[in-house]
């Protein structure tokens, strides 16, 4: 169900970008078109620091070379993070020398021997030329695995800088930023560099992706930046290595110009479709100044359809095809060498048409005969080593991003202390909806309803099944004793697992609930309980596809089982058996927990990876509370005490569809539950971001401005801190909260 929601919303955004190109009758409208765009690319990608005026710069080592000169160096692009990179530079240094900046693929890092053969080539044909290590990846990785060594069972070794993109993507996230923006603001920054050194001729800058993760963020920098003059991203803005070749039939109405998300975030990038900067609109806005359309393997130019709106912006808006070029590989992904030409960054073979463009719009001489490779141990490229890690003080992605996060929590909730209780929440509100997506109530629709009932006992089960929204069914049940037909309380049960996990789970307090005349209703939401998509729940998971999408297309997965939620109290107000202006929710865990003992740090990619917590249900309880006045009472039990504590590491166990971009600018869990006061809550068993129980005094200063809300608006007793409680006081807790009492 939600993979095919996803589809359809992928399906109609291609066909809007469409439509908008089809309007686009001259070079006005599309400066118009692109600008607006790319706009809307900056505001996603997060906020960006100022760009230092005298950033750190510091060369470590210079290696000799024939005709040429390595530079190993470092040099500062934000505050606490550190670039490391390679700069092949001519001996001697010429006049004027075009500079190249080459961002490198999720395969290998800066030492890679196709990056040296580039760097020497084109060094001693008279260019400046940086090779940097993208963030997470070489010198700069964000995890222990170097080498077989680093861990005691198998492992893919070469794979982990490439799959901690997708932990570095989360914790970006959640600080409102992303590893696209971050790894493009390092590109630029590379620019600034080569600009800072005598000679470079800045009339003559080209930037080239290489063909896996890197043509990404060097096409997003690319468009944001124009000092950058010429641009190579492999495969980014058309056809990948994975399309179909030759492309199917009516490719102009058939391609899927999106793309679709999974779990690497740079390629699939957050409101790319809801606000229309889709790659090719990337791609295309890099014109006027040159671009190489890149492709790894064989290209089918003749109906690719991103060509043919490349070639219209060039030729018929700019006056200028011959800024316009293309390099393409031959052979399929699936194919192997010789059949097919797979390299790590940037081939030989595609490098053919790449000399010769540089030749005719930078005059830089040479060639396939000139290529040069004479290549290096990678000890001879590494730039930090002990005096210069010490002196530097630099520190991790995940540090960087919890001082950030913590600054703007801050911020925020200063802010909302200023204002008055309703404002306040009303603010919050309408920040969290910013973020969240759309998250207002829809009109159910029952689709089907039967009741079962028990005499002995007098239960009556109603199985419902309830449409939120066109195409998203939400399978609920209703427990309620039959013996009283006064309108009963409700208390509304909100899990992954979904009603067959607190059946499973929590069958004590359920019946406790029912016996002592409280209505409990337990819905599957949206990809939750019996909707769910699979079992599997990290990082390659049909569950992070979908999610990632959703984030594509303007809207986050929480955001979306929030509106289920919302519209299922709409349907429950219809009926009145049910006293809906007493209700209490009940958000629950069933997931297993990592026991402080267990060993965390463990490579991406293998089949013994710790559990993930599952801390929707406490999530969207609070959420619910948030934007619904009916709720009386929150227990949450089983959650996230914090998405802080998601950065307090460099792993992080639980599901991509937990994960609300910027929320860490609006403000974290402490500051949902503030927001409740003076009505009751109840937070028990919170794990941390590493899925292990937090312990009771932690919780407690982490939920420190929640106390003091609540001992602001006299109600200080409504506020439960504690460890497991048993079934029994849960269910009296809940019964009393709704009851009043």
């Amino acid at each position: 169900m939600l993979e095919k929601h996803a589809q359809e919303g992928i399906a109609a955004a291609n066909r809007r970008s469409s439509r908008e190109w089809q309007r686009i009758a001259d070079r006005e409208q599309w400066e118009s078109f692109k600008r607006t765009r790319l706009e809307a690319l900056r505001a996603s990608l997060g906020r960006f620091p100022d760009i230092p005026g005298n950033p750190r710069r510091l060369t470590t080592r210079t290696v000799p070379g024939d005709g040429f000169v390595i530079e190993n160096l470092v040099f500062e692009s934000r505050p606490g993070l550190w670039v490391t990179a390679n700069l092949y530079r001519p001996d001697p240094v010429r006049k004027s020398m075009p500079g190249i900046l080459i961002c490198h693929s999720h395969h290998n890092p800066k030492t890679q021997g196709e990056l040296q053969d580039m760097g020497m080539t084109w060094a001693r044909l008279g260019c400046l030329v940086l090779v940097m290590d993208q963030l997470g990846h070489g010198e700069r990785r964000q995890h222990p695995f170097v080498s077989a060594q680093s861990y005691p069972g198998q492992f893919p070794v070469g794979r982990q800088d490439y799959h901690f993109r997708y932990i570095e993507g989360i914790q970006l996230h959640l600080i409102g930023d992303s590893l696209a923006g971050w790894m493009a603001w390092d590109l630029s920054r590379g620019v600034d560099l080569l600009l800072s050194r005598d000679g470079i001729d800045p009339q003559r800058i080209a930037l080239m992706g290489s063909v896996a993760g890197g043509g990404d963020p060097a096409a997003i920098a690319a468009s944001m930046d124009e000092r950058i003059k010429a641009a190579v991203p492999f495969n980014f803005g058309g056809p990948q290595p994975e399309s179909p070749y030759p492309l199917p039939a009516d490719p102009e109405n058939t391609f899927n110009y999106a793309g679709s998300g999974d779990w690497e975030s740079t390629r699939n990038l957050r409101l790319s479709c809801r606000d229309g900067f889709l790659p090719w609109v990337i791609v295309g806005s890099i014109a006027p100044r040159y671009l190489i359309y890149a492709h790894e393997f064989s290209w089918d130019r003749e109906h690719d359809p991103v060509w043919k709106r490349l070639q219209r912006i060039y030729t018929d808006f700019y006056g200028h095809p011959d800024f316009l070029d293309y390099t393409t590989g031959f052979g399929v992904l699936q194919g192997r060498p010789p059949q097919a030409s797979h390299c790590n960054n940037i081939g030989a073979t595609h490098r053919e048409r790449i000399h010769a463009a540089l030749k005719r719009w930078f005059q830089i001489p040479g060639g396939p005969s000139d290529e040069y490779q004479k290549r290096l141990p990678e000890e001879d490229l590494i730039c930090l080593r002990g005096e210069t890690v010490r002196e530097l003080e630099q520190q991790d992605l995940h540090a960087l991003a919890y001082r950030l996060g913590r600054e703007r929590v801050v911020q925020s909730r200063t802010q909302l202390d200023r204002l008055k209780s309703d404002s306040r929440l009303a603010s919050l509100q309408s920040k969290l909806a910013s973020i969240l997506g759309p998250v207002q109530a829809g009109s159910p629709r029952v689709l089907s309803a039967g009741r079962y009932g028990n005499k002995d006992d007098g239960l009556a089960v109603e199985q419902v099944v309830l449409e939120t929204e066109p195409g998203i069914l939400v399978p609920l049940l209703i427990l309620k004793s039959d013996q009283d037909k006064t309108p009963r309380p409700v208390v509304l049960g909100l899990s992954q697992s979904g009603k067959a996990g607190f059946l499973r789970e929590r069958p004590a307090t359920l019946a406790q609930l029912v016996k002592s005349g409280a209505a409990v209703c337990l819905p599957d939401l949206r990809g939750t309980g019996e909707t769910r998509s699979g079992t599997a729940r990290g990082r390659e998971s049909a569950d992070t596809a979908i999610s990632s999408t959703e984030l594509m297309l303007g809207e986050t997965l929480v955001g979306a089982r929030l509106r289920d939620v919302r519209t299922l109290l709409v349907y429950l107000r219809t009926r009145p058996d049910l006293n809906t202006r007493r209700i209490a929710v009940w958000g629950d865990s069933s997931a297993a927990v990592n026991p402080p003992d267990r060993n965390l740090t463990i490579p991406l990619g293998i089949p013994e990876e710790p559990p993930l917590s599952e801390p929707l249900g406490g999530l969207l309880a609070l959420l619910t509370g948030v934007y619904e006045k009916d709720v009386q009472a929150v227990y949450a039990r089983g959650g996230l005490i914090s998405f802080a504590s998601v950065l307090q590491s460099p792993f992080c166990y639980l599901p991509h569809d937990v994960i609300i971009p910027g929320i860490l600018t609006v403000g974290d869990l402490c500051d949902l539950t503030a927001a409740l006061a003076p009505r009751p809550v109840r937070l028990e068993s919170l794990v941390d971001g590493l899925n292990r129980r937090a312990p009771l005094e932690a919780v407690g200063t982490e939920y420190e401005s929640a106390r003091k809300a609540y001992a602001r608006a006299a109600a200080s007793g409504n506020f439960v801190l504690g460890d497991q409680s048993d079934d029994s006081a849960v269910a009296r807790w809940l019964l009393n909260s709704v009851s009043g009492r």
